[in-house]
């Protein structure tokens, strides 16, 4: 009975088969499941849209499907689709590397089961897993590790202080500061090459808070503007109409 292979690969020998050569085949087997069950390897996908399918090569090494980590490269002008065979079962760390913002989709070669699809945008990392589930439909599953760019959390939440780490907030014109009931609270009007700007320093105890007028003149006005007929008022007393 002749030596056989599984999606993967790997050979099977038969007994009786491979006389003097089964210690090379051995060898080749123990390098494949190496590289299943950590190589790393790049594939280009570069081009315009397109199917790039991902072969198994059975009993030698250097298949891309049969590598743990696969990255894709490659200046894309068009939306791509990797597919692998229906029989392969294994899990893939997916890296999208590629230039230009169309989609890469990761698929079983036929069938309607579930793909992956890195978006035109997403150029990041996607585990998934290739299921074999059934012979016709087999499933790509994404198993979930968190969001993988900031803009993917549409409800995001802080579960701790917020550092900038000597960064800067940057805020778009005429967006700011929302209260718990989503009501504009603060907004920020932005000037194109502005100089100019507003300093809030805390205090000590016996000392008052300072809210001041900086920036690269050298000499700033410190403006409170009211709406309409509206009046500046200080602690709900004296008010200022001018």
């Amino acid at each position: 009975m002749a030596s056989t292979y599984t999606p993967l690969g790997v050979e099977l020998q038969a007994t009786g088969e491979n006389a003097g050569t089964w210690g090379t085949k051995t060898n080749t087997n123990l390098q494949i499941i190496e590289q299943i069950s950590g190589g790393f390897i790049q594939q280009s996908i570069a081009g315009g849209a397109q199917t790039t399918t991902l072969s198994v090569s059975d009993g030698s090494t250097g298949a891309v499907l049969s590598h743990r980590m696969i990255e894709f490269t490659g200046s894309i002008t068009g939306n791509q689709v990797v597919t692998i065979p229906l029989d392969v079962q294994t899990f893939y760390f997916l890296r999208n590397s590629t230039s230009g913002a169309y989609t890469v989709q990761f698929k079983y070669v036929s069938g309607s089961g579930d793909s992956f699809t890195f978006s035109a945008t997403n150029k990041s990392d996607a585990l998934v897993f290739a299921s074999a589930s059934d012979g016709t439909n087999p499933n790509i599953v994404t198993i979930n590790t968190g969001i993988k760019e900031v803009s993917e959390d549409t409800t995001p939440q802080l579960g701790g202080d917020l550092d900038t780490n000597d960064h800067n907030i940057k805020i778009d014109d005429a967006h700011g500061i929302q209260d718990e009931n989503g009501n504009e609270q603060i907004v920020f009007q932005t000037t194109a090459s502005a100089v100019n700007q507003i300093d809030v320093t805390n205090a000590a105890t016996g000392n008052a808070p300072d809210i001041a007028a900086t920036g690269g003149d050298t000499n700033v006005d410190l403006n409170f503007t009211p709406k309409g007929t509206g009046r500046v008022t200080f602690n709900g007393g004296g008010a200022m109409k001018i």
